[in-house]
């Protein structure tokens, strides 16, 4: 015991004595070199450089051939083009948002609904023509599968089978609202169908629209203006039409959807341009459709009397659908809402069309005269003053040049259908 206590007294007097009960061992330092030595060897093992000089390759060669990224306007300037991506990208209207270059550049994704129709395909083939992506919704009652086929195969090109009446969601840049039925047969068919197109389908496209950003053009018509009493026809004009008649379904129809169009804009700042487009006639349109041209080229064809309804000294200006596709991307490009006059102001009677018709297929065809059907416009013929001055639009392809290619086009499709009888 007193040697432990003697011991006790040592450590407690010199507590850094080599005899004391407890001392730190000291961790060799490693050196450097030899830490540096393991990663060399680490990263030559298994290829494992060449796995980093590739990935630093990949990623210099990005940023080299990358442009540098650079500002968006705060507000999408109309005048020219916005995709999807720089407005999700730029923050909203109103903020300063930053895209890449490479973005800007990048094809459209725009629908056409009614694009399997007349008018609609001959834009669809526009638009691919040019570069862009097409989404085409149809649901078939006028339009018709032959009319796009020849797009079938091309990766930029799809068809959706949709009634417009109910929703659909996509993600666009433009939107080409054409779906509704436009000749008397068959808008008459349906008249109920005929006012839920052009109300809940306009409601749906406008609601589309809002929600991805995406820039509007409503396919109107001459028909809001009625049995006009102004001649020619301004967009000032108010229009003169029977709230209640056989034709309200879609005079009314389209006056209530331009409404909704404007009321979207107004109160929920979508980009809307409004076509009031004229008669309009080429390849692809119904046979049978009721329309005055077609009727007459298809009854020249089939050896028949053309029927003229009245008296035949009513009106009408008729443009060329390339005219007229022409008018439609321009207003979409364009920075006015609208509405605009497309057509084309030459102006015929029934009994003039009749005759150009007798001259281009059967000079030796009959005329036959019906009872006139009810509401039909006395005058009609559009002052495309200001599509001229803001859109630098206006027809090019006269009667007597465009419906020779008509023709062509009917008396295939009638020597079709004569053969599958």
């Amino acid at each position: 015991m007193k040697q432990l206590y003697k011991q006790y007294k040592r450590d407690e007097e010199n507590p850094h004595s080599p005899s004391s009960s407890y001392s730190p061992k000291h961790t060799k330092q490693q050196p450097i070199t030899r830490s540096l030595s393991r990663s060399i060897t680490y990263i030559l093992k298994e290829q494992r450089l060449l796995f980093v000089l590739v990935g630093i390759l990949i990623a210099s060669s990005f940023f080299i051939l990358q442009p540098k990224l650079v500002p968006i306007d705060s507000h999408y300037p109309t005048t020219s083009t916005t995709t999807f991506e720089q407005r999700v990208l730029s923050n909203g209207p109103g903020k300063t948002g930053r895209v890449m270059v490479g973005i800007r550049g990048k094809r459209l994704r725009i629908v056409v609904t009614g694009g399997a129709g007349f008018v609609g395909s001959h834009l669809v083939d526009k638009l691919l023509g040019r570069g862009d992506s097409v989404i085409v919704i149809d649901n078939f009652f006028t339009g018709r599968k032959e009319n796009v086929m020849h797009h079938f195969g091309n990766p930029r090109f799809e068809l959706i089978r949709h009634d417009v009446v109910d929703p659909i969601l996509l993600e666009v840049d433009q939107i080409y609202h054409l779906a509704c039925p436009a000749s008397p047969v068959h808008y008459k068919y349906n008249p109920i169908k005929t006012i839920k197109t052009n109300v809940m389908g306009t409601l749906n496209m406008l609601g589309l629209a809002k929600r991805v950003g995406a820039r509007f053009l409503l396919t109107s018509t001459s028909e809001v203006y009625g049995d006009p009493l102004e001649h020619p026809q301004k967009e000032t004009y108010w229009g003169n039409v029977n709230p209640i008649g056989e034709r309200s379904c879609y005079d009314e129809g389209k006056r209530t959807a331009e409404t909704l169009a404007m009321d979207y804009h107004r109160g929920d700042g979508v980009e809307v341009r409004i076509a009031r487009i004229f008669n309009t006639y080429g390849p692809r349109m119904c046979i049978d459709d009721g329309r005055v041209v077609s009727n007459f080229v298809a009854q020249a064809l089939r050896r028949l009397p053309l029927t003229v309804y009245g008296d035949g000294k009513q009106t009408r200006s008729f443009q060329y659908v390339s005219d007229l596709v022409d008018g439609l991307v321009a207003l979409m490009e364009n920075e006015h809402i609208g509405p605009f006059n497309l057509g084309n102001p030459g102006e015929f009677t029934m009994l003039e069309l009749a005759e150009v018709v007798k001259e281009t297929i059967d000079s030796s065809a009959t005329i036959e005269f019906k009872p006139n059907t009810a509401d039909d416009p006395h005058m009609r013929k559009p002052d495309i003053t200001k599509a001229k001055h803001l859109l630098n639009w206006e027809p090019k392809v006269s009667l007597r040049e465009g419906l020779p290619r008509m023709v062509t086009d009917f008396q295939k499709r009638i020597e079709e259908e004569g053969r599958k009888r």
